[in-house]
C-alpha cells in the first residue's frame, strides 16, 4: 500500500477510518508515514533512492502478515531540496494528523529547517539522508540516526589522502549550504589535527551546476587531491570539466552524492573516482542484510538495481519496521518513539546498530569505494 502522490482523497479517507486514527496516522489496518525529500532536481536520486529502499523494506514486511496486523503505506512528497519549500511540505504532513512519522527525509539544509518543527510537534523523524552533527544532539529524542556522521566520512578522506597516499595539498569544493560548510568544516578539522590546511576552496549554489568559478580558482592552487560535498549533478560537472582541463588529481567526495547516479553522470570520467560510504556494498551477497535487501528489491521491482541509496533506504526501513513491532498494538508517535529508544543493538546481518541513553545514532561505519572506468565500484580495503 503505497503512495507518491500528495493528499487528496485517500488522506481524507483517513480522517474518518475510525476512532484510532486521532491525528496519528494509525488506523485499524494501516499505519501512514510520509517521507518529504528531493524526488526530481539535481538531487532527486537520493529521494527517490531511499524511498525505493524503504518501500522494499515495507512491502517486505507487508507480505509477512504486516505489523500486528496493520499494513505500511508510504506517501513520498517532493520538496526539491529546498528547505522552504520543505518546511511547507512537512507543516502540511504535520497538521493533516494522517502520519505517525517522518521517514528518509534528505539533506542538510531541508533538515535543519524542518527538524526543529517535528521535534515541537512530537513528530518521530527517522534516518533523515544526511551525516549532520546537530540531528545527532542527544536532546532531540524525536529523531533516529542510520548512518555515521559526515566527520567520519571527512575524517576517513583525510586519512587516505594523508596517511595512505601521501599528499600534502588538497582542495576542496563544497555547495554553498548548510551542508557544504558541515563538510568543509570536517575536512579543515582532519588536516589541523595534521598541522595542516587547505590549499584552496571553491563553492557553488544549491540546486545549480554552476562549478566553473570554483574550478578555475582550485586549479590556480595547482592540488593534489580535491575532496568535494556536494550533490551528484555539479559534482560530476566539476569533474568532466577538470579532465577536460587535464588536472591529474585524485577526486574524492561524500555518501550523499549518491554513487550510482554519480557514476552514470560522469561516465568514462569517474574512473578513479573515491566515494565514502556509510552501508555495505550492495552487491555483497554474502552479507545477510544485503542478500534480504536484494531478494526484497527484486520482489518490489524486478528491473530494479542495488544501489548504496536503496540499500541505506533498506536499513532505515528495517530499523523503522523493528521500532513498530515493538511499539505494538496500540501504536501512538509516543509509543513507537519510546520503542525506538529502547531498541539497543539491532544486527541485521553484516550491519549491526547501536542506540542507548542520549545516543540516537545506530551506525559509526564508512567504507572507501573506487569507481571503475566501466562504472562498477571497487571496495578499498584500509591502506589501499
Amino acid at each position: 500500500m503505497f503512495s507518491l502522490t500528495r493528499m487528496s482523497a485517500f488522506a481524507a479517507a483517513l480522517v474518518v477510518a475510525g476512532p484510532l486514527a486521532a491525528g496519528q496516522g494509525v488506523t485499524d489496518d494501516t499505519i501512514n508515514l510520509a517521507q518529504v525529500a528531493a524526488m526530481d532536481g539535481p538531487a532527486g536520486a537520493l529521494g527517490t533512492g531511499m524511498r525505493q529502499g524503504m518501500m522494499a523494506a515495507f512491502e517486505e514486511a507487508n507480505r509477512a502478515g504486516g505489523i500486528n496486523g496493520r499494513m505500511i503505506s508510504l506517501t513520498s512528497i517532493d520538496d526539491g531540496y529546498e528547505p522552504d519549500r520543505s518546511i511547507t511540505e512537512t507543516r502540511s504532513v504535520i497538521g493533516s494528523g494522517n502520519y505517525l512519522a517522518l521517514v528518509g527525509p534528505v539533506g542538510t539544509p531541508t533538515t535543519k529547517a524542518t527538524q526543529p518543527i517535528a521535534t515541537e510537534a512530537g513528530m518521530p523523524m527517522i534516518a533523515p539522508f544526511t551525516g549532520a552533527g546537530f540531528l545527532r544532539a542527544p536532546e532531540l529524542s524525536n529523531v533516529v540516526n542510520v548512518r555515521a556522521t559526515y566527520d567520519a566520512e571527512t575524517q576517513a578522506w583525510i586519512d587516505h589522502l594523508v596517511d595512505v597516499e601521501g599528499l600534502t595539498d588538497i582542495a576542496i569544493l563544497y555547495q554553498d549550504d548548510g551542508f557544504g560548510r558541515v563538510g568543509l568544516s570536517g575536512v579543515t578539522k582532519a588536516l589541523e589535527a595534521r598541522g595542516m590546511s587547505l590549499v584552496a576552496e571553491g563553492s557553488y549554489t544549491r540546486n545549480t551546476v554552476a562549478v566553473k568559478s570554483a574550478l578555475l580558482e582550485i586549479r590556480k592552487a595547482k592540488p593534489q587531491a580535491v575532496v568535494m560535498v556536494g550533490a551528484y549533478k555539479p559534482l560530476a560537472e566539476f569533474v568532466k570539466l577538470s579532465r577536460k582541463m587535464k588536472m591529474d588529481v585524485t577526486f574524492v567526495t561524500i555518501s550523499f552524492v549518491g554513487s550510482k547516479a554519480l557514476a552514470a553522470e560522469l561516465g568514462a570520467d569517474g574512473d578513479g573516482v573515491i566515494i565514502s560510504q556509510v552501508v555495505p556494498q550492495p552487491w555483497d551477497s554474502n552479507l545477510p542484510v544485503v542478500a534480504e535487501y536484494q531478494a526484497a528489491l527484486t520482489a518490489l521491482d524486478g528491473t530494479a538495481e542495488p544501489g548504496f541509496v536503496s540499500l541505506e533506504g533498506y536499513v532505515a526501513g528495517r530499523l523503522t519496521v523493528e521500532g513498530l513491532r515493538k511499539a505494538g498494538r496500540d501504536l501512538t508517535r509516543e509509543s513507537f518513539m519510546a520503542a525506538m529508544s529502547s531498541l539497543g543493538t539491532v544486527d541485521m546481518g553484516g550491519m549491526v546498530m547501536t542506540f542507548g541513553p542520549g545516543d540516537n545514532q545506530g551506525s559509526d561505519d564508512v567504507f572507501l569505494t573506487r569507481i571503475e572506468a566501466d562504472g562498477s565500484f571497487t571496495a578499498m580495503r584500509p591502506g589501499s
